[in-house]
C-alpha cells in the first residue's frame, strides 16, 4: 500500500456524470506537464529526486490518480501500485506509453510490449478487454518478462525486516505481468451472495459470479475495515463435507496454513479492504472463511461461526479431443503434493489420494490448454517450477539502463551519504563504480518456495574437541561452629521433644530465620528466631484458611504487641547475654484448634523481609519432612566460587542490576577455577531464572540500569567465549538464563513507552498507573506476563476472567501483584473505544519488554515444568508427551534475535528515545533470505522443511561463532534462538511421525543429532553418529538386507552418547547445585532434579524420544526381538531392582534372586545367590560377566524393550520363573511352593569345592624364552601361545614371547632393595585378612614402590634381544622405567577387587596365587577379535561365534561401553559368515610400536573356574583413545572386505580348535589383512 503517514489525505467525491469531462481534460494537462518534468530533466537529478523524496512523490501522484480516475468506480492504477511498483514507476510507465496517445487510460489499456492477441488469460478475461492488466504474452514470450508479483515481499532494513519497494532503471520501459488486486469494471456481472453486519461500523459484502468463459468462479469480498494486515482465512467445500478443500492454484501471496486452510492478504481501498478470489475447481460448491487482523490479533466471525458463501453452479470444463502427456501430469501431481507440504498418507489412504491428485493435476493442465497454452509452454513452465534448487527469475529485457538492483542500491546509498552527483559521475567514468555495476556476482538462492536445498558439507569440519579440566578446587578442612539459630533450635528440641510437628529454616544471605511448631498438651506452640542483629518487628497473623490474614485474639498476643488491620506487630525479644547464642525470638501458644497456620513478614531497618517475594507461612499441621541436604564439604565443585556467591546473595537480591553486576565481578574468579567455576555461575543463574532466588527486594532501579548491567555481563561472557573455547557450552547455558540485554537505550524505552501508551490511549490512572510505577521501580519478566494478560483481556471483549487466567497460569497471583514494592492493587478497566489503540501499542511494547526479560521468562516456564514433573511423577520425557510450553514462548525469542543481528530501527515518539540497531557485519551472503524463510515457516505444522531451514541457518552461522566480533553475543543469541526453535519444531512434529516409515524417522533423527552436535563441545561422537545415520539411510534406500541391523547399532551408539553427555552434566552440575542450593535455602525438590531438567531442556530429550520410537521398528525389521539372551538358563527367584550390578557384586543373597540392573559394564562378578541378571545395558556376549554367567549357570539377558523392563521393576519382591530361549525370555509369577521343587540354587562354580591352588616356587631365573615355557614356570596362557608356534597354518601369525616366570615377584619383594616395601606389604595384608578390604588399593600402590634387582634387568634384556624383540632400555632410561612400571602393575592386579573377591568366593587360598608375566611385542592392530569355537548362546558346536572391534582388543575384553561387531559361521561353510550385529562401541584403542605385559596366573589354569580376565594386562605405553567413524570403515561399508576378513577370522578359530581338539576361547588381531593369534585357552 502507498504510505500516507505525515501527509494530508486528499479527500475527493465523484462529480456528477456530466461534469466529469472538464476534470479529465485538466488532469490530462497536469499529467502531461508532470511527464515532461520527469523525462526531460537530467538523469542524475531524476535519480536524486527519486532517492530523496519518493514518499512525497508517491503521495502527490496518488492524489492525481484519484482525481483522474474519479469517473470510474474501479481504479486500475491501484493494481500497478499494489503489485509492487512505486508511484514514480507507474507515472513513468504510463507517461512513456501515452506520449502519442490522447488519454492516460489508453496507455493503461496498451502497455508497451504486450501481445494483443485475444485469448483468455488465467482469469478468463480476453486480452483485448477493457482494463486488461495481466500479462497476456504467450508462455514462450513470457520467458523474457520479469514477473512482478502482487503481494509486497519482505526484506531486511539494513538487514532488518521491511517492505521492499521495487526499483527499475530510470527511463526504462518494461512489459508488465500483474495479478489483479481489485475488482475490474468490465468483468461479467456478479451477484451479491452475502451481506454481514460485523459490528456497528463494520460491514462485509461478498459478490460471486462466473468469468466470461465460464471456467472460473470470481469471488469479490469487501469489508468496511482498513488494515494492512487483514487476512482471509479460508477453504472450499465439496459435496457437503465439513472438511475444507484447499484449491491447488491460488493468487500470489496465498499461504498454506498448517495444511488446514489458506490465508490470503486483503488490499486496502480507502477506508475499506478488498479481495478477489478465482476458483477454478468446478467441484467446489461453496467457500467458508474467517477474517483475521494479524496485527491486532482480531478475528471476525459470523456469530461465532464460519462465514459460508455458496458459489454459482457451472459446468465442469471439458476439453474435447485434447490431452496432455502423462509425464507432465506426473510433474503437476508432484507439485500439487509438494504445495500441500508433502503430506504422508496411511496405506489405506494412499491409493485413493494418489488417484485424486493425478486427476486434479490432469484437470488443471487441460484448463491451461483450454486457455490457449501449448504443450511446449506447459513443459517449459513445469520444468522451471520443478527446479527446487533455486528460484529462477526470467531475465530482464534489454533497456537503456540495464543496471542490476544491487548496483542501483549502492548508488542510492552513496547519494544518501552525501556524495554529490558530479563525484558519482567521476567515479563511474573512472571505472570504480562501473566495476561494481558490471561485475555483480550471481547470487543463487539455495532455497525454493517450498523448502531450502541444503548445502553438502564435510561434517568433520564441525567437530570440536576441547580438553576440559574437571579438577575440583583444593578444599581446606575447617571445623565450622554451630550457628546461633541452630543452637536455639537444639534448645527448643530438647524442651519440646517429640511434640515438634514442623520445623523449617529460611536462608537470608548469611543470616537465618527458624520456625518451630510443636503441639505439647494439645496446644499449638510457635517459636520463631533469627540471628539478624538489628531490631526486628514481626508482622503476623493467624489463619483459619491457608495463607489468609486475620488479626490474632488478644489472649494470644505477647506483651508489647499492637494490632493492625488483619494483623499484629510484635518486636522480637533479644536473648540473654548469658546464653551461648544470640538471637531474637518470638513465642506464642494457641489453644484454639481452628487455626491452621500463621503468615508473617519481618520489618528490619525500615525494610520488609519476605520469603522470595512472598509472605512466610508456617502450617500447624504435621507435614512430611522435606529434608534439606547439608551443604557438605563442597567436593566436586568450585567451592570458593560458590561460597563467594552465597556471601553476595543478599546483595544480589536487591535487583537484577545488582545480580548481573555481581555475576560480572565473579566471572574472573569462576574462569580461573576451570569449568567447575563456570558451571557454578550457571547453577546460580539458573536458580535465579527459575525463581528459586529473590528477584527484587526493597530497591528501586531503572530499567536502563538493568539493561546496562545485563550488557556488561553478556559482553564479558562474549569475551570469555572467544578466548576459552573449552567453556563454550556452559557459557551458552549462562547466556540462555541471562538474556541479551538492551542496546542503545532500550532499557529507558521500557519507562518511556508505558507513558506513551498511557498518553495515546487516555489511560493514565488505575491499574495502568500502578503498573507504570512498578515499571519505573523495577522491571522484571513478570511484566511480559502482565502485558500479555492485558492483551488477552482486551482481545476477549474486556473479560477480567481472561486477564486473571493468563496471570495465574503463569504463576502470578493477586498476592504476587500486591507483593511488589510498588504494588498493583487495581484491575484493568478500559473503554471499548480504546481497544484498537491499546492492542497496537501493547503489542509493540511487548517486544521492548522481551529484550530484557524474555530469557528469564523462559526459565520461569521451566518452574512450571518442574512442578508438573513432581505432580505427575514423570520419570522420562515430560516435554515429549504433551505440547511444550516452549511452543508458545521461546526463551531466546527468534524474531527479536533475528532483528538484533539483521538490524532494525524503532522510532521515538515525543520525548521517547528511538533505537537503531545496525546489522552484524561479516555474516554469510544470502543469510538474511535464509532467516526470512525460517521466520515465514516457523509455525508450519509440517516441520521437516522448517527444521532443514533452521539447521542450515545454524550451519551458515557457525563460522561467525568462532571469530572474534564486537557483536558476537548477538550472533550467539541468534544461534541459541535457532537451537530453541529446533526443539520446539521437533516437539510439534511428533504427530507428523505417527504414521511415518523408518526412513522419515531416521531423517528426523539426523536433524536432531546435527542440532545437538552444533550446541555441544566435544561433539566428535555425535558427528560420527550423524554420519552413521546418513549411511544407514543410504543402506535403507538401496534396499540393503542389513540396513535395519546397521541402523540399530547406530541407535545404540547414539543412546550411549546421550548417556555419556548426561553423566558429564551430572558430574559437573549436580554437586554444585546441591552445595549452593543448601547454602541458599533452595527448595530441595528443585535441587534434586536440577541436572535432569537442564538435560530435558536441550535437544537430548527430543532425540531420546525419537530413538525410543524407532527402536521397536528396527528390532522388528531386523528380527531382533525384545531380548538378547547371553546365558539361556531357566531360573526361579525373587526380583530385586538395582541401579548398577557393580554395587551388589560382592553381596550374598540368602534366597534365589533375579537381579534387574540398569547398568552392567561387563567386568562385574555375579553375586552369590543370584540366579539371573536382566539388564537394559549392552555387555558383549564374550565379556567377563557374560562368561561368568554361563560358567555359573546363571540366566543372563539384555532387554531392549523399556516397557518390559518397567513391568519387571514393578514386580520387585515377587517370585518369577524365567524361561529363556535363544532370542526371548518368557516370565511368569509362581507360588512359593514351586521354589522348593526347583533345582536352581544360584550361582555356583563347577566343582568349586575341589579347586585348589598349588603355590609355585622361584626356579632361579628372572626371565625365560618361549622354548622354556613349562607348567612349573608359567601359566597356560604362555604355554598355549608357545604350543601354537609352527603348528598353525602359515597364514596365521603368532607373536614372539618371553616371560617373567612364577616366583619372580616374591623374589623381588624379598630382595634387600625392597625390605621396607615388604614390611609395609605384610602389615597391609594383615589388615586385609582382618576384613579391611579398603586396603586393597593401598596394597597395589605399595607394589608399585618395588625396585628392580640388577640381575632381573640383565636377564630380561638378554632374553628379549635374543628372541628378536626390542629392548626398551635402548631408547633411554625413561623407557625402561615405563616397562618396569607395567610389570609391577601386572603383579599388583593380584589384589584388584574383582580378582580378590572372586578367589575368596570359591575359597581359594589367595596367598597361593602366583603371577607370571608374559611379554609380547604389540601388534598395532586394525581390528581385534575374540572367538568361541562353540556358539556360547545356543551351545551349537557346529557354529563359530566371534566378536570384532576396531583397534586393540582391550575395548572388547575390558569394560568399554557399546557392542562389538558379532557374527557366526558354520564350520562346514567358513566362507559364509553371517553378521548378527554391527558395532556400537564409540571408542577404539590404538598404540605406537610397543611391548605388552600380560598376566598369566596359576589361577587361570583351574578347570571349571573362569579365571581369565580377572587380572590385568598392561602395555608399556598408554593407548590412544580414538572416537571411531564407522561410516568410512571398510569392514562396515565394503561387503567383499567384510566377508573376506570375517571368513579369515573364522578359519583361524577353526584351525586352533582342530589343533587342540576341544572348544577354544581365542584372542587375536588383524593387521593389514593378516590374522595373528595372541592367546588361546579352553572355552568355558
Amino acid at each position: 500500500m502507498i504510505p500516507t503517514d505525515n501527509f494530508h489525505t486528499w479527500p475527493y467525491h465523484y462529480p456528477p456524470r456530466g461534469a466529469r469531462w472538464p476534470l479529465l481534460l485538466v488532469n490530462s494537462i497536469l499529467l502531461s506537464l508532470l511527464c515532461f518534468f520527469l523525462f526531460f530533466l537530467p538523469f542524475p537529478f531524476r535519480s536524486y529526486c527519486e532517492s530523496v523524496a519518493p514518499d512525497s512523490l508517491v503521495q502527490g501522484t496518488h492524489a492525481l490518480f484519484q482525481l483522474s480516475t474519479a469517473a470510474f468506480p474501479c481504479s486500475a492504477e491501484l493494481q500497478f501500485l499494489e503489485s509492487g511498483f512505486s508511484a514514480p514507476e507507474v507515472i513513468r510507465r504510463n507517461m512513456s506509453n501515452s506520449i502519442g496517445h490522447n488519454s492516460f487510460h489508453q496507455s493503461l489499456l496498451h502497455p508497451t510490449g504486450l501481445d494483443h492477441r485475444s485469448k483468455p488469460n488465467c482469469s478468463g478475461i480476453p486480452a483485448s478487454s477493457l482494463f486488461q492488466s495481466a500479462s497476456v504474452n504467450p508462455p514462450a514470450a513470457a520467458a523474457s518478462v520479469r514477473t512482478r508479483r502482487a503481494p509486497p515481499s519482505s526484506s531486511f532494513y539494513g538487514r532488518s525486516l521491511k517492505v521492499r519497494k521495487s526499483k527499475v532503471s530510470v527511463g526504462a520501459s518494461h512489459p508488465v505481468a500483474l495479478t489483479p488486486r481489485s475488482v475490474l469494471a468490465m468483468e461479467p456481472p456478479s451477484e451479491l451472495a452475502g451481506k454481514f453486519k460485523l459490528d456497528d461500523s463494520t460491514e462485509l459484502q461478498v459478490f460471486v459470479g462466473n468469468s466470461s468463459t465460464g471456467s472460473v468462479t470470481i469471488v469479490n469480498i469487501q469489508i468496511t475495515y482498513s488494515s494492512d494486515s487483514l487476512i482471509l482465512h479460508w477453504g472450499g467445500i465439496r459435496d457437503k463435507t465439513e472438511k475444507w478443500v484447499l484449491p491447488a492454484r491460488n493468487r500470489d501471496g496465498t499461504k498454506n496454513y498448517k495444511n488446514g486452510a489458506l490465508r490470503t492478504l486483503f488490499s486496502q481501498a480507502g477506508s475499506s479492504s478488498v479481495l478477489r478470489l478465482e476458483i477454478e475447481d468446478p467441484n467446489i460448491q461453496a467457500i467458508e472463511f474467517l477474517i483475521f487482523d494479524e496485527a491486532q490479533n482480531k478475528w471476525f466471525k459470523n456469530s461465532g461461526q464460519n462465514f459460508h458463501v455458496k458459489l454459482p453452479t457451472r459446468e465442469k470444463s471439458t476439453v474435447p479431443n485434447l490431452s496432455v502427456p502423462e509425464e507432465l501430469v506426473q510433474v503437476q501431481a508432484y507439485l500439487r503434493w509438494e504445495r500441500k507440504g508433502k503430506q504422508m498418507y496411511s496405506p489405506q489412504q494412499e491409493k485413493a489420494s494418489i488417484l485424486e491428485e493425478y486427476e486434479a493435476a490432469r484437470a488443471e493442465l487441460l484448463e491451461e490448454v483450454a486457455k490457449g497454452s501449448s504443450i511446449e509452454d506447459l513443459r517449459l513452465k513445469l520444468n522451471s517450477k520443478n527446479d527446487g534448487a533455486e528460484i529462477k527469475e526470467p531475465p530482464l529485457p534489454e533497456t537503456k539502463s540495464n543496471m542490476p538492483e544491487e548496483a542501483r542500491a549502492e548508488l542510492h546509498a552513496e547519494l544518501n551519504r552525501g556524495v554529490s552527483v558530479d563525484e558519482m559521475r567521476k567515479k563511474i567514468t573512472k571505472g570504480d563504480a562501473r566495476k561494481k555495476v558490471t561485475e555483480q556476482p550471481n547470487k543463487k538462492k539455495h532455497f525454493g518456495p517450498g523448502r531450502i536445498q541444503r548445502r553438502e558439507r564435510d561434517l568433520t569440519q564441525i567437530v570440536t574437541k576441547y580438553t576440559v579440566d574437571c579438577t575440583e578446587q583444593a578444599i581446606p578442612v575447617e571445623r565450622q561452629s554451630a550457628k546461633p539459630v541452630e543452637l536455639y533450635a537444639k534448645a527448643v528440641e530438647e524442651q519440646d521433644g517429640d511434640t515438634i510437628i514442623n520445623k523449617k529454616i529460611y536462608k537470608l544471605g548469611d543470616k537465618e530465620i527458624l520456625v518451630v511448631v510443636s503441639k505439647p498438651g494439645g496446644k499449638i506452640k510457635v517459636n520463631i528466631a533469627t540471628d539478624l542483629e538489628e531490631s526486628t518487628i514481626l508482622h503476623w497473623a493467624l489463619a483459619k484458611k491457608p495463607r489468609e490474614w486475620s488479626v490474632p485474639p488478644m489472649s494470644v498476643l505477647p506483651p508489647g504487641s499492637v494490632t493492625k488491620e488483619q494483623a499484629a506487630e510484635t518486636e522480637l525479644t533479644k536473648s540473654s547475654a548469658e546464653l551461648p547464642y544470640q538471637v531474637q525470638s518470638f513465642q506464642i501458644e494457641i489453644e484454639d484448634g481452628s487455626y491452621v497456620g500463621m503468615p508473617f513478614v519481618l520489618l528490619s531497618r525500615g525494610n520488609w523481609i519476605k520469603n522470595k517475594g512472598s509472605d512466610f507461612y508456617v502450617e500447624f499441621a504435621s507435614v512430611p519432612k522435606q529434608v534439606q541436604k547439608d551443604a557438605g564439604d563442597g567436593r566436586g565443585t568450585a567451592k570458593r566460587t560458590l561460597d563467594r556467591i552465597a556471601e553476595m546473595e543478599e546483595e544480589a537480591q536487591k535487583s537484577f542490576m545488582h545480580r548481573f553486576n555481581i555475576a560480572s565481578d565473579l566471572m574472573d574468579q569462576a574462569k580461573d577455577a576451570g569449568v567447575l567455576g563456570v558451571a557454578a555461575i550457571f547453577v546460580w543463574m539458573r536458580f535465579m531464572a527459575t525463581r528459586q532466588l529473590i528477584w527484587n527486594k526493597n530497591y528501586n532501579v531503572k530499567p536502563r540500569e538493568i539493561s546496562k548491567a545485563q550488557d556488561r555481563l553478556t559482553d564479558l561472557l562474549q569475551d570469555i567465549y572467544s578466548s576459552y573455547p573449552q567453556y563454550r557450552e556452559f557459557l551458552r547455558l549462562i547466556m540462555s538464563t541471562v538474556g541479551r540485554g538492551g542496546e542503545g537505550d532500550v532499557g529507558q524505552r521500557i519507562r518511556d513507552e508505558i507513558l506513551v501508551i498511557q498518553r495515546n490511549n487516555e489511560c493514565k490512572g488505575g491499574m495502568m498507573e500502578e503498573w507504570h510505577q512498578k515499571l519505573h521501580n523495577n522491571t522484571s519478566p513478570d511484566d511480559v506476563i502482565i502485558c500479555q494478560a492485558l492483551i488477552d483481556y482486551i482481545n476477549c471483549d474486556f473479560d477480567l476472567g481472561v486477564y486473571w487466567k493468563t496471570l495465574n497460569e503463569n504463576g502470578i497471583t493477586k498476592e504476587r501483584l500486591l507483593s511488589y514494592d510498588r504494588a498493583i492493587h487495581s484491575e484493568p478497566n478500559f473503554r471499548r473505544d480504546q481497544k484498537d489503540g491499546l492492542l497496537r501499542d501493547l503489542g509493540s511494547y511487548m517486544r521492548t519488554l522481551k529484550v530484557i526479560s524474555s530469557t528469564i521468562y523462559q526459565h520461569k516456564l521451566d518452574v512450571l515444568l518442574l512442578t508438573c514433573c513432581l505432580v505427575f511423577q514423570l520419570n522420562r520425557g515430560l516435554s515429549w508427551g504433551m505440547p511444550s510450553l516452549w511452543a508458545v514462548h521461546s526463551g531466546a525469542d527468534l524474531e527479536s534475535a533475528v532483528a538484533n543481528c539483521m538490524g532494525y530501527r524503532a522510532e521515538g515518539q515525543g520525548f521517547m528515545v528511538g533505537v537503531q540497531i545496525n546489522p552484524v557485519s561479516g555474516l554469510p551472503s544470502g543469510f538474511p533470505e535464509l532467516l526470512q524463510y525460517v521466520l515465514q515457516h516457523v509455525e508450519d505444522r509440517n516441520v521437516e522443511a522448517l527444521l532443514e531451514g533452521l539447521l542450515e541457518a545454524r550451519q551458515e552461522l557457525r563460522p561467525s561463532l568462532v571469530k572474534a566480533n564486537s557483536r558476537l553475543k548477538d550472533v550467539l543469541f541468534l544461534d541459541i534462538a535457532l537451537d530453541s526453535a529446533v526443539r520446539t519444531a521437533i516437539e510439534r512434529g511428533y504427530e507428523e511421525l505417527n504414521d511415518a516409515g523408518p526412513e522419515k524417522m531416521m531423517y528426523f533423527i539426523t536433524l536432531v543429532v546435527e542440532n545437538l552436535a552444533l550446541s555441544s563441545d566435544n561433539n566428535e561422537d555425535l558427528i560420527y553418529c550423524l554420519k552413521g545415520w546418513n549411511h544407514a539411510m543410504n543402506m535403507c534406500n538401496s534396499k540393503s538386507s542389513n540396513w535395519a541391523l546397521y541402523a540399530k547399532s547406530i541407535l545404540d551408539r547414539t543412546r550411549l552418547s546421550l548417556t555419556e553427555k548426561a553423566e558429564w552434566y551430572q558430574q559437573l552440575l549436580q554437586p554444585s547445585a546441591e552445595y549452593l542450593g543448601s547454602l541458599l535455602g533452595v527448595d530441595q525438590w528443585a535441587v534434586n532434579i536440577f541436572t535432569e531438567e537442564v538435560i530435558r531442556g536441550g535437544s537430548a530429550a527430543a532425540l531420546s524420544s525419537l530413538l525410543n520410537r524407532l527402536d521397536p521398528v528396527l528390532r522388528k525389521t531386523a528380527n531382533l526381538g525384545s531380548w538378547q539372551v547371553i546365558s539361556p538358563v531357566e531360573a526361579v527367584g525373587y526380583v530385586v531392582v538395582v541401579e548398577e550390578l557393580l554395587t551388589v557384586q560382592n553381596k550374598t543373597y540368602d534366597r534365589p534372586t533375579i537381579i534387574v540392573a540398569r547398568r552392567v559394564k561387563g567386568e562385574e562378578e555375579i553375586p552369590d545367590g543370584a540366579v539371573a541378571v536382566l539388564t537394559a545395558d549392552m555387555p558383549d556376549v564374550l565379556s567377563h560377566v557374560s562368561v561368568r554367567a554361563r560358567n555359573g549357570k546363571v540366566c543372563f539377558a539384555t532387554c531392549f524393550d523399556p516397557n518390559i523392563l518397567d513391568d519387571l521393576k514393578v514386580r520387585e519382591g515377587k517370585l518369577l520363573r524365567l524361561k529363556p530361549t535363544s532370542a526371548d525370555v518368557v516370565y511368569s509369577e509362581v507360588k512359593e511352593d514351586e521354589l522348593e521343587s526347583y533345582s536352581s540354587t544360584g550361582s555356583t562354580e563347577v566343582g568349586t569345592s575341589s579347586l585348589k591352588l598349588v603355590k609355585k616356587q622361584f626356579k632361579g631365573k628372572y626371565a625365560i624364552s618361549s622354548d622354556e615355557f613349562t607348567g612349573e614356570m608359567v601359566g597356560a596362557k604362555s604355554r598355549n601361545i608357545s604350543y601354537l608356534k609352527g603348528k598353525v597354518p602359515s597364514s596365521i601369525g603368532v607373536p614372539t614371547s618371553v616371560a617373567l616366570p612364577f616366583g619372580v615377584f616374591e623374589e623381588v619383594l624379598a630382595d634387600g632393595l625392597n625390605k621396607d616395601v615388604e614390611k609395609k606389604l605384610q602389615l597391609l595384608k594383615g589388615k586385609l585378612d582382618g576384613g579391611e578390604f579398603a586396603v586393597l588399593g593401598e596394597i597395589r600402590e605399595t607394589v608399585l614402590e618395588l625396585l628392580p634387582p640388577p640381575q632381573l634387568v640383565k636377564e630380561l634384556q638378554t632374553k628379549m634381544k635374543s628372541s628378536g624383540m626390542p629392548w626398551p632400555g635402548d631408547e633411554g632410561e625413561k623407557r625402561w622405567e615405563q616397562a618396569w612400571t607395567a610389570i609391577k602393575k601386572v603383579w599388583a592386579s593380584k589384589w584388584n577387587e574383582r580378582a580378590y573377591f572372586s578367589t575368596k568366593k570359591i575359597k581359594l587360598e589367595h596367598d597361593y596365587l602366583c603371577m607370571a608375566v608374559l611379554v609380547q611385542e604389540i601388534i598395532n592392530a586394525d581390528y581385534a577379535f575374540v572367538i568361541h569355537t562353540t556358539n556360547p548362546s545356543s551351545g551349537n558346536a557346529s557354529e563359530i561365534y566371534a566378536e570384532v572391534v576396531k583397534g586393540l582388543g582391550e575395548t572388547l575384553v575390558g569394560a568399554y561401553p557399546g557392542r562389538a561387531l558379532s557374527f557366526i559361521c558354520n564350520k562346514n561353510d567358513l566362507d559364509s559368515p553371517l553378521v548378527l550385529g554391527y558395532p556400537s562401541k564409540p571408542i577404539g584403542l590404538f598404540i605406537r610400536r610397543s611391548i605388552i605385559f600380560r598376566s598369566d596366573s596359576n589361577g587361570e589354569d583351574l578347570e571349571g573356574y573362569a579365571g581369565a580376565g580377572l587380572y590385568d594386562s598392561v602395555p608399556m605405553d598408554e593407548e590412544e583413545k580414538v572416537v571411531l567413524d564407522y561410516s568410512s570403515d571398510p569392514l562396515m561399508i565394503d561387503d567383499n572386505f567384510q566377508k573376506s576378513t570375517l571368513s579369515k577370522i573364522a578359519s583361524a578359530g577353526h584351525a586352533v580348535e582342530e589343533l587342540y581338539g576341544s572348544p577354544q576361547d581365542i584372542e587375536g588381531v588383524v593387521r593389514d589383512g593378516k590374522i595373528y593369534i595372541v592367546q588361546t585357552r579352553p572355552q568355558m
